[in-house]
């Protein structure tokens, strides 16, 4: 083993400790925190939420200190994550398979976990399958469904032309976010971006930017823009025109960091600056995947357009929360027919879409 390969080693075995250690540190703080939510609620406690509260403290410095305890385990949680993911420790040392892992003291821990979360969330969501098939609730659905399958047709052609504007909606959006996602994309491609700091600088700047837009909900960018532009079609376009943005650059640079680096090593070597490098051996390889994710996305718009107008973004959704709002199920089973007959259809011409592509 060279004494490059062996420092490279043990800066990777230094970070993967860190992050096993954050990794563990997390699970335990989380399982400390559900199981003492837990309790107190069973115990149903007065003042249960102020000493759960106290404890979360307490709970900060005793997993911080056993996390990295634990992770000084190989078959801790983080360890076995992190390297096993790790294209340089993986292949040092034979790796415990799943289901050894699973009978380890960490895979356990690990199950009780999943068991914790599964009570809490059933406890948090409230669930009551009594009141879901109670005899009340039942005919309530009943009389909502018989309306819904009885559509009032006399509003069919207001409802149409709702669709309509709902689907250049989505066009729009689409069509926008194209450009400026295939032009983001090449800066967020680590492999055409990793050779100097200020193109590192620009590549993470980028990636925060669109992380950070893809993490918020296009309902609440609708909410955003309704307030900004005032509500309306075009309110709603903008909204996903930014999501569409963010999620089509994260789809596009990963294709990019996914090509065969052969052409690419080919242009370099004739002396190519770094533009004819992207247009002659990137852009080819690029081309078809980017259709079939285009086409994709716009499938997506096609049904998120309809939700946002729910918050103000125009289309038929603003239309279905009217008659939604007044109770009229007949008129609100007529759209629903219609959103489904529409959604039905631009999926399948999507789907043969891509496929023609391919």
């Amino acid at each position: 083993m060279s004494e490059v390969f062996q420092k490279r080693v043990a800066r990777e075995q230094r970070q993967a400790f860190r992050r096993a250690w954050f990794i563990n540190f997390l699970l335990l703080y989380y399982f400390c925190f559900a199981l003492s939510y837990l309790v107190f609620h069973f115990l149903a406690l007065e003042d249960g939420i102020t000493a759960h509260s106290k404890l979360l403290g307490l709970y900060l410095l005793l997993c911080i200190v056993v996390g990295y305890l634990w992770s000084r385990s190989p078959a801790s949680a983080g360890r076995w994550m992190v390297e096993r993911t790790n294209p340089v420790l993986k292949g040092l040392q034979k790796q415990p398979s799943l289901q050894k892992w699973l009978r380890s003291a960490s895979g356990i821990f690990s199950l009780l976990l999943l068991i914790l979360t599964l009570c809490l969330g059933w406890i948090l969501t409230e669930m009551d399958m009594r009141a879901l098939f109670s005899v009340q609730g039942l005919g309530g659905a009943r009389r909502i469904f018989t309306s819904l399958i009885k559509p009032e047709l006399g509003i069919l052609e207001m409802v149409l032309e709702a669709m309509v504007v709902t689907i250049f909606i989505a066009l729009m959006a689409t069509i926008l976010a194209i450009p400026i996602a295939f032009v983001a994309s090449f800066f967020m491609a680590r492999n055409l971006m990793k050779f100097s700091r200020s193109a590192l600088f620009i590549y993470n700047s980028l990636r925060f930017i669109a992380n950070f837009t893809r993490s918020v909900e296009p309902l609440i960018w609708a909410i955003i823009f309704s307030v900004w532009v005032g509500i309306g079609p075009f309110a709603g376009m903008l909204a996903l025109m930014l999501h569409s943005f963010a999620a089509l650059t994260k789809l596009y640079s990963e294709q990019i960091e996914n090509i065969d680096r052969g052409p690419l090593e080919a242009i370099e070597a004739t002396g190519a600056n770094r533009i004819q490098v992207v247009w002659y051996a990137v852009v080819p390889q690029i081309i078809l995947p980017y259709l079939s994710f285009t086409i994709y996305r716009w499938d997506i718009n096609i049904r998120m357009a309809t939700i946002i107008g729910l918050v103000g973004g125009g289309g038929i959704g603003t239309l279905l929360m009217q008659y939604q709002g007044l109770a009229r199920w007949h008129e609100v089973g007529t759209i629903i027919i219609v959103i489904a007959i529409v959604v039905w259809i631009m999926d399948y011409l999507s789907a043969r879409i891509r496929e023609a592509i391919y």
